[in-house]
């Protein structure tokens, strides 16, 4: 079993950044490659970026490409996501979410509860 706990969302002007992190806790939590999704009400769930349980391998989407930049802290058993010239479009609801491959679809066995961003224009 793998718990996850996201934090650090909240109200940002367009242009500004924020970073979210992801608490991992349990006894295998570090072999697992984690993920960041987020979802808009009345939309599907999108991928964001993710990192390998190593952390040397990441993956972006497009839309979060050279803006967003996920890094791990094993000793913390904390990924990040460093959000920078944050966009309106990217106001949603921010989840974590934990499986053993990478994948860009949102079928991740353990999820956080999520955080809010908002960007505000």
């Amino acid at each position: 079993q793998v718990q996850l706990v996201e934090s650090g969302g909240g109200l940002v002007q367009a242009g500004g950044s924020l970073r979210l992190s992801c608490a991992a806790s349990g006894r295998t939590a570090k072999m697992y490659a984690v993920g960041w999704f987020r979802q808009d009400p009345g939309k599907e769930r999108e991928f964001v970026a993710a990192i390998s349980w190593g952390g040397d391998y990441t993956r972006y989407a497009d839309s979060v490409k050279g803006r967003f930049t996920i890094s791990r802290d094993h000793v913390k058993n904390t990924v990040y996501l460093q959000m920078n010239n944050l966009k309106p479009e990217d106001t949603a609801v921010y989840f974590c979410a934990a499986d053993r491959v990478i994948v860009t679809t949102p079928t991740y066995d353990y999820w956080g509860q999520g955080t809010q961003v908002t960007v505000s224009s």
